[in-house]
């Protein structure tokens, strides 16, 4: 496995661990037609916590399995931040991984 695959692999597993420490994991996936969503970050149907474990993340380790083609560009830490503003949780640890992972992804060109 290349070193961006292994970087991204290591951030999305801390990800995972993060949403857990939070309290924002949760067990059952929403219905596949919420999945299916064709606004950007499933806005329409699903919380933004919940977009990150059941899309995002599994969309990006899929990608990481497979070494397939990542995006050149993320950018989701900003709608993190704008997310979880509001919310009397400290999510600052999250939102650095996800800085990390659109710095990863945008130095890979």
């Amino acid at each position: 496995m290349s070193t961006i695959y292994r970087e991204v692999n290591d951030v999305l597993q801390a990800l995972e661990q993060d949403l857990k420490t939070l309290g924002l994991w949760e067990v059952e996936a929403p219905p596949a037609e919420h999945l299916a969503s064709q606004q950007p970050f499933c806005i329409d149907t699903l919380t933004f916590s919940q977009w990150l474990q059941f899309v995002f993340l599994n969309r990006m380790q899929a990608l990481v399995d497979e070494q397939l083609p990542l995006p050149a560009q993320c950018g989701i830490a900003p709608m993190a931040e704008e997310y979880f503003k509001p919310m009397a949780l400290d999510a600052s640890v999250l939102i650095q991984r996800l800085e990390t992972i659109d710095r990863v992804l945008s130095q890979q060109l």
